[in-house]
């Protein structure tokens, strides 16, 4: 299936959060639930979502008719591997890979208009900034696909495929700072609600300080 995949990673500890990112209500629903159709609903061709830590409590999740989703038992030794995971994981005949974690939710809106301009320009990678800053979702053009493979922990991830590439990188500036949204901590995520996890589905990004 050609077009745009996308790769979700939800495998983590969510040491910090102290509860699984993936299942925390987010939009009248769970948080990874959100994330899968705002991708699908942006026009992701399908979205491989990679789980691990309470795996089984999240995969019941999943049921989307665009998405499947991968087991990466290595979860422990970093978010490398779930990238690798979930790459391997993407069709041969896709055109590009989207990568975005479970908590960093994004409206449909946001994402699509990243990938429209991802496509628009036949770009190598494509990158959202806000005000001059780096966000997700990040877009790699399928040639790439080797290089995300091999990437790992001891050599900065996806870094190390955006050094090589530093001047073929498409950035797009994003006018709401949702782009740089982590839900990384409780006090995150109960903000992050506040702003952006009242709508259903991420219908639209909220503005800081509105």
């Amino acid at each position: 299936m050609a077009g745009v995949w996308a790769v979700l990673t939800a495998a983590g500890e969510s040491t910090r959060m102290g509860r699984p990112k993936p299942l925390l209500p987010w939009c009248g629903a769970t948080l990874v639930e959100c994330q899968v159709s705002a991708l699908a609903d942006a026009g992701a061709a399908h979205v491989v979502v990679v789980v691990g830590h309470e795996a089984d409590a999240v995969i019941p999740y999943l049921a989307h008719p665009k998405a499947s989703y991968v087991v990466n038992t290595d979860f422990l030794r970093g978010k490398a591997t779930s990238v690798k995971a979930g790459v391997r994981a993407v069709s041969e005949g896709a055109g590009a890979i989207l990568l975005l974690a479970v908590d960093q939710p994004r409206p449909a809106t946001v994402i699509s208009r990243v990938i429209e301009a991802h496509l628009e320009a036949g770009a190598l990678i494509t990158s959202p900034r806000f005000e001059g800053r780096g966000g997700h979702p990040l877009i790699f053009a399928a040639s790439l696909r080797a290089e995300l493979e091999a990437i790992s922990e001891e050599t900065e991830g996806i870094r190390q495929v955006f050094k090589a590439h530093r001047h073929e990188v498409n950035e797009v500036p994003i006018d709401d700072p949702v782009i740089r949204l982590d839900l990384n901590t409780p006090e995150d995520y109960e903000r992050a609600k506040r702003l952006y996890g009242s709508s259903s589905p991420l219908a639209g990004g909220a503005k800081e300080g509105t």
